[in-house]
């Protein structure tokens, strides 16, 4: 058997200290997954239960990255995250198991082309376009479990060229790690190599051209995004 056109390579993350790599199976997304920032989206929080949207895997863009403005967007927005990486699959997986299933934790920024999102909310349809397009998805290395337990407390904030936009603390999550494993896996079957980007906290705003980007995450260090011009 031969393929008709060349197989795609894996999209992979860098881990921490170490030339390894993890291979990118999904990343999935929690939206509005803190209050303040659901709020500050229009919504109440006490009121909806999780929700997930994707990226593709060849969204992942690197630290230090340099990232061209992205096209058919005036608003194109950052979202401080923490990323959990699976490395035990596993479906209907309960909460009590649900950190056995983490391989690590890492940084994230999920770029959001806000205009059209905002478009979508209005027509009811989804929001890929907003959120799911090139070099969408910027995440940092992973740092196994082994070397930072599982966070869930500390400052998560987001940095523009040195300006604070985003501050919030990992323990506002509405849904914890183990509840959003538990509830992704009785959807679907999770995978090794899949991501879950954890949600943001308030405070998001635009990013432009020329902007440096930092997103920082208390014992995992940070991340830097430098937005380029439009290709």
């Amino acid at each position: 058997m031969a393929y008709v056109i060349d197989p795609t390579p894996t999209p992979s993350v860098a881990v921490a200290d170490s030339t390894d790599r993890f291979p990118v199976r999904r990343i999935f997304c929690v939206g509005r997954n803190y209050a303040a920032h659901a709020r500050e989206m229009g919504r109440d929080p006490d009121r909806e239960p999780p929700f997930f949207f994707t990226k593709p895997a060849d969204a992942v863009v690197m630290d230090g990255a340099t990232i061209p403005y992205p096209p058919e967007t005036q608003d194109l927005q950052h979202e401080g995250e923490l990323v959990v990486a699976i490395g035990v699959g596993g479906r209907n997986i309960s909460e009590a198991d649900s950190l056995g299933h983490v391989w690590g934790y890492g940084i994230g920024n999920d770029l959001t082309r806000r205009d059209l999102q905002s478009a979508a909310k209005k027509l009811g349809r989804p929001w890929d376009w907003g959120k799911a397009f090139d070099n969408s998805a910027v995440i940092g290395p992973l740092h196994p479990v082994e070397q930072v337990g599982h966070p869930d407390q500390g400052a998560i904030r987001v940095l523009v060229n040195g300006d604070l936009r985003q501050e919030g603390d990992l323990s506002e999550m509405i849904w914890t790690i183990p509840e959003v494993i538990s509830i992704l896996s009785h959807s679907m079957s999770l995978q090794p190599g899949d991501l879950i980007m954890t949600g943001t906290p308030a405070g998001v705003s635009a990013l432009v051209a020329g902007d440096t980007c930092v997103v920082q995450v208390d014992g995992l260090g940070e991340i830097t995004t430098i937005i380029g011009p439009a290709d």
